[in-house]
């Protein structure tokens, strides 16, 4: 079996676009892939694209080779960003493939499921009124509604990540931004109620000093905090430790992390007690089952960041089927109304559940005309991240 062609598509997603792929073979079998990331998406559609290219005669059982070949042929440019995007969206395409082939589904051939009832949590639900406390609360119990058992926020209001435009140029805070951040977390809290957990949300976006401040007053307002996200970026590893050993609560990375190559220093330095690598930028299927060992050494649970397109969601439930380690997935709670139809048939998430069915490969397959239907933003618009 020979791969034949591959074919990409930039895709309007809710917030940023999402980035598809799907190999072709002379078999007549097909694989998809999704290698969504932003800011940047042109670039990684671009990276799709020229890998695929260079892929053509390739014979796609051989995913581990076809892997190990793109790292490095394209190490050059870096170790991570568009080229691990791309490099996600084949390994994603060719573990479909490969499961098609074998008539089972790709958790199967990962090891078998441990579970096929994927526990979600939800995200991107606080999209309306004016951001009081009280706009939280309302939405937040909607989602409890839903059947979602816990639930990601940013309080810090982190909804323009442009470095100088809405921050703070040393990533602090006011006074009344930090009283006002305590004061959404307790309302949301109060109406979801003590038994529902709350992911505190900093997007890398406070400074040292700040984040231990915000994590003490977290604790001291008595908040069911799932864990702590990002208080220092990926290339402090070191720091985000000593954060840690400062603060009670659970501390989770790993969204920005690229392969299991940047997972490492990561987990050596103990900097987390939850890991969160995002399946369309750390390599794909292969390589998010290789951390998720990693972490199982480290006694380190897994929970996959996942606000991406659709097949972001597949992919990674697949994977979190088929390892001990699994702590929460998550899920955007809202999103454009094309999701789920430029799909085959729509995702199946139910009481806050993903529901993985037997169905060779991924399970599912791309509706191309669809797609078509919602090409991807290129030109740069308030709230979006091209």
């Amino acid at each position: 079996m020979k791969i034949t062609a591959v074919k990409t598509w930039l895709v309007e997603g809710i917030k940023y676009n999402w980035v598809f792929i799907k190999i072709y073979t002379d078999s007549g079998l097909t694989g998809i892939g999704e290698g969504t990331n932003w800011p940047g998406s042109p670039l990684i559609l671009e990276a799709c694209r020229h890998m695929g290219e260079t892929l053509i005669g390739e014979d796609p059982s051989r995913i581990d080779y076809i892997w190990t070949k793109l790292y490095r042929d394209f190490n050059w440019l870096g170790q991570g960003g568009p080229a691990l995007s791309g490099i996600s969206a084949i390994d994603i395409a060719l573990w479909d493939i490969a499961g098609k082939r074998a008539g089972m589904p790709v958790y199967d051939l990962l090891g078998g499921a441990y579970r096929k009832k994927i526990k979600l949590y939800a995200n991107y639900w606080f999209l309306k009124g004016t951001g009081t406390p009280a706009d939280y609360a309302e939405q937040a119990l909607k989602i409890k509604e839903r059947g979602f058992r816990a639930c990601k926020m940013d309080p810090f209001a982190h909804v323009n990540y442009w470095y100088g435009e809405d921050l703070q140029d040393n990533l602090g805070l006011t006074e009344s931004g930090k009283q006002l951040a305590i004061e959404r977390l307790v309302a949301v809290q109060q109406a979801v109620g003590d038994d529902f957990p709350i992911a505190v949300e900093t997007h890398a976006m406070l400074n040292g000093p700040t984040a231990v401040e915000m994590a003490h007053r977290i604790e001291r307002a008595g908040i069911n905090c799932m864990w702590y996200e990002e208080p220092a970026g990926p290339e402090f590893p070191q720091e985000i430790a000593a954060i840690k050993r400062r603060i009670s609560l659970p501390v989770c990375v790993g969204e920005r992390l690229h392969s299991r190559f940047q997972a490492r220093p990561i987990l050596e330095a103990q900097a987390a007690d939850i890991l969160m690598p995002d399946i369309t930028r750390c390599g794909g299927i292969g390589e998010m089952k290789r951390i998720a060992t990693m972490c199982e050494a480290f006694n380190v649970p897994v929970a996959p960041h996942n606000p991406n397109g659709p097949i972001s969601t597949i992919a990674a439930a697949h994977v979190m089927a088929s390892i001990p380690n699994f702590f929460y997935q998550e899920f955007m709670a809202t999103d454009v109304p094309w999701r789920d139809t430029c799909l085959d048939k729509p995702l199946p998430v139910e009481n806050g559940f993903f529901h993985l069915s037997d169905e060779p490969g991924l399970g599912f397959d791309l509706v191309e005309e669809e797609l078509e239907k919602h090409p991807g933003v290129t030109v740069r618009r308030p709230g979006f991240y091209v």
